[in-house]
This record gives C-alpha cells, structure tokens and sequence, in this order.
C-alpha cells in the first residue's frame, strides 16, 4: 500500500527567499492508519497568512487548529493522536501554550515531548507543533 500524502507543496514556493527546492506535504497516511503531521505554526493553511505574531498562546492555537483541520483532512480525530512534539523559541512560552494544547487535547492522553530551539524556520515564529495519529481499526 502507497503511503497517501496531503496537501503537497515545494518549498521553492512557501520559502523562496531561501532559495530551497524540496518536495514536502502536510500529512502523511501510512499503511492506511498512521498519520504524520508536519510541524504547525501560527499560518492560516490556506491564506499563509501569519497568525499571532509576537503571541505565543494565538500561534498555538493556530497550530492546533491546523493540526485538527489536517487530521480531518486524513480521516482522523483529535482523539486519535497518540504524540506531540512542542517547540518553543523561549520556555517562558511553555505555560502559555500547554494551556491552548491541553484545552484541545483533553481527554486525549498523548505522550508529548517539548523542546525548547534557538529558532524556527522564520522569526516571527515563536511555537511549532507536531502530532502524530493512529486511526483505530
């Protein structure tokens, strides 16, 4: 079975000021029940418009949003999360944004792990979330 992959993009496009030409997509399905999303940051999906800038607690629930939309989009549910992987530029954000992950994800129990970087793929980025999903049978 083909893995199915949502949402393609290259990066030549979403990222051209540095001059990047690699095939990603948002989600990916493998084997019909895993599901992969890439990080998401506070962008409106559609519009690449940047949501919550200088507010790491509206970035966050941006990415949620997104990360909800695309589980849909894969035929999964919040509640089929199984991991989330946290991001922060500062951990003076982690209060703020476990905040807006936990109201999302109550109920759910995910292994989550959070990782504090020097920065995200553009600066006015202060917060990236990740999930993976497994569809029950």
């Amino acid at each position: 079975m083909e893995h199915t992959r949502l949402r393609r993009f290259n990066t030549a496009v979403t990222y051209p000021e540095q001059k990047l030409d690699n095939d990603l997509c948002q989600v990916v399905v493998a084997r019909g029940t895993m599901v992969f999303v890439r990080g998401q940051i506070g962008q409106d999906l559609d519009t690449s418009a940047n949501v919550g800038v200088g507010d790491p607690a509206a970035q966050a629930e941006q990415a949620m949003h997104n990360i909800d939309l695309l589980l849909r989009e894969a035929g999964a549910k919040l509640e089929h999360i199984t991991r989330v992987v946290i991001y922060l530029t500062d951990p003076r954000f982690r209060e703020a944004v476990y905040r807006v992950v936990g109201r999302w994800l109550k109920g759910v129990y995910p292994v989550s792990t959070g990782v504090v970087v020097s920065a995200l793929a553009r600066p006015e980025w202060l917060v990236e979330i990740e999930a993976t999903a497994v569809i029950p049978d």
